[in-house]
């Protein structure tokens, strides 16, 4: 296998790694499964998810139980993904919607917003090193008049004063709550 073909091969591989990353995140929060969602995080990784702005061991604790306490069953799904990668570091953009049925009214809701991660390769594993949670949309039991806005959530901008275009991906540590 030539030079360009190993490289062409490589990067296939490492772009389906972190697309399997993203997958594992999703199946984990909606299945309460903290091995799969903590499998897609490297230990020292910060997450910015509005409500929660922290550690990555308080994220999962803080989701589980936010999605314990409202919703009976969860659905979190990726769309649009783009991913730009540079050696052992990759940005993405990914888009997602999350669909819920909940305990209380509005009894079915469906929010979409977009995850901004930096991924870092480090001992051959992929895994998210800082994310920022935006939210594009509300659904309409939230947000009739669709003036909620960003709320807590890191504001999403249409030009490049968007986090996907920060690099590095950073958070503000002013933005933590724990």
């Amino acid at each position: 296998m030539g030079d360009n073909q190993a490289a062409i091969l490589r990067e296939l591989k490492d772009r389906q790694e972190i697309l399997d990353c993203l997958h594992r995140y999703c199946r984990g929060v909606d299945r309460f499964d903290r091995e799969a969602v903590r499998s897609a995080y490297h230990d020292d990784a910060l997450d910015d998810h509005g409500e929660y702005v922290g550690d990555v061991e308080g994220f999962i604790d803080w989701a589980f139980g936010y999605h314990q306490r409202h919703q009976l069953r969860t659905l979190h799904a990726i769309h649009n993904h783009l991913c730009e990668i540079d050696g052992d570091t990759a940005h993405s953009e990914t888009y997602f919607s999350f669909h819920s049925v909940n305990r209380e009214a509005p009894h079915q809701t469906t929010t979409t917003g977009r995850y901004i991660d930096r991924f870092e390769r480090r001992e051959g594993r992929w895994g998210i090193v800082r994310r920022i949670c935006v939210i594009n949309a509300f659904g309409a039991g939230f947000d009739p008049e669709g003036q909620a806005g960003d709320g807590q959530f890191f504001p999403s901008t249409r030009d490049k004063s968007d986090p996907a275009y920060m690099r590095p991906l950073e958070i503000d540590p002013k933005r933590f709550t724990q």
